[in-house]
């Protein structure tokens, strides 16, 4: 849904299908939807919804759409109402997996991702069985080519970021987790385009799998958990995750 196995998520994510990225936009849209309603649909008095519309312009929403979502979520009232849940369990020989969800319906949501778990060899656990092993981070991906490595990591560390990382063609830049609307957008006024910029789950370490059965079960749990509107991210410190593509 970091380093390697953040970036895979988000290579994934890249190269899907026209469909799969509509289903990124009605992700954040649901997420933009809900915090206006929570907040009001002024960024500049709702700092959540500052945060999401970054976001949102990371992911390559276009502004229209991000005015639209805004502006009917204002006019609404909600019948809906949406929880954010945190789910955790493992995928096969251990691999650790956070799930986060947005959903209007607990118990669906709930028996979809016991479903994906237990389908593919893992099982979800309680809260706390895996979160421990992750650390919450902003996390803030660029393409290096056409980039300055020093000029981006001192207005990186000037908007407030607390690491800079390299890794294979991308500049990964970490904030706080409550910083990462801040950082990405003071960033995006200098110029800067985003590849993503999100919240995540770092793991502490990670964990590879060898068998070809596990890999292949680990990547379709994931397409599973991914093509679920109802779940906004998945995080996992599976170490070859580029094995499944």
């Amino acid at each position: 849904m970091s380093g390697h196995s953040k970036w895979s998520t988000i290579k994934r994510k890249k190269e899907k299908t026209d469909n799969a990225r509509a289903k990124v936009f009605t992700k954040i849209g649901r997420e933009i939807a809900v915090v206006v309603r929570e907040g009001g649909p002024d960024p500049a008095s709702n700092s959540k919804l500052k945060d999401v519309i970054a976001k949102a312009k990371a992911n390559n929403v276009p502004n229209d759409n991000i005015e639209r979502i805004i502006k009917k979520a204002a006019g609404e009232d909600s019948d809906k109402k949406y929880e954010e849940i945190v789910y955790e369990g493992y995928g096969p020989k251990g691999i650790a997996v956070i799930v986060e969800a947005l959903t209007d319906n607990r118990n669906r949501t709930a028996g979809d991702v016991r479903h994906y778990f237990d389908k593919y060899g893992g099982n979800m656990g309680q809260s706390g069985s895996v979160s421990f092993m992750f650390t919450k981070q902003g996390v803030i991906i660029l393409e290096q080519e056409g980039i300055d490595e020093e000029k981006l990591m001192e207005d990186a560390l000037e908007a407030g970021a607390t690491d800079f990382l390299t890794d294979d063609g991308i500049y990964e830049i970490r904030t706080d987790p409550y910083d990462c609307g801040a950082v990405s957008s003071a960033l995006a006024d200098k110029g800067y385009t985003f590849l993503s910029a999100d919240v995540a789950y770092i793991p502490s370490n990670y964990v590879a799998l060898t068998d070809p059965d596990d890999i292949t079960a680990m990547g379709k749990m994931l397409e599973m958990f991914e093509d679920n509107d109802d779940i906004q991210g998945v995080w996992h410190n599976w170490e070859n995750a580029d094995d499944a593509e």
